[in-house]
């Protein structure tokens, strides 16, 4: 059975930092481009960041460039999200995500297994 379970949310300030985690089992990990999304409440879900199975390419939204970083550690099964400089748009519950592929994708619909998500509240 699939499992990808996230953690690191939390509730901070503007400008503060977080890091997501990843951990995944059930999966050989190192053959699974993964990425992070995040829904809103009353929005749709929307890409943040992904990964390529290697960790050679990553992918970030504009929103979140220059702030967020992607990276993974297959020895661990894990994929992590450390943000910066956090904004009250940031706001949202966190999904990882994965899928059976070399390359990583920004559509959601493409991924095969989720989590189960983690919140973030920034607030000013």
């Amino acid at each position: 059975q699939v499992q990808l379970i996230e953690s690191g949310g939390g509730s901070v300030h503007t400008g503060d930092s977080l890091r997501l985690s990843c951990a995944g089992s059930g999966l050989t990990f190192s053959s699974y481009s993964t990425g992070w999304f995040r829904q809103a409440p009353g929005k749709e879900r929307e890409f943040v960041a992904a990964i390529s199975r290697s960790g050679g390419s990553t992918y970030y939204a504009d929103s979140v460039r220059g702030r967020f970083t992607i990276s993974r550690d297959n020895a661990k099964n894990t994929v992590s999200l450390q943000m910066i400089s956090l904004k009250p748009e940031d706001t949202a519950v966190y999904y990882c995500a994965a899928r059976p592929s070399v390359s990583a994708t920004l559509n959601h619909y493409l991924y095969n297994y989720w989590g189960q998500g983690t919140q973030v509240t920034v607030s000013s």
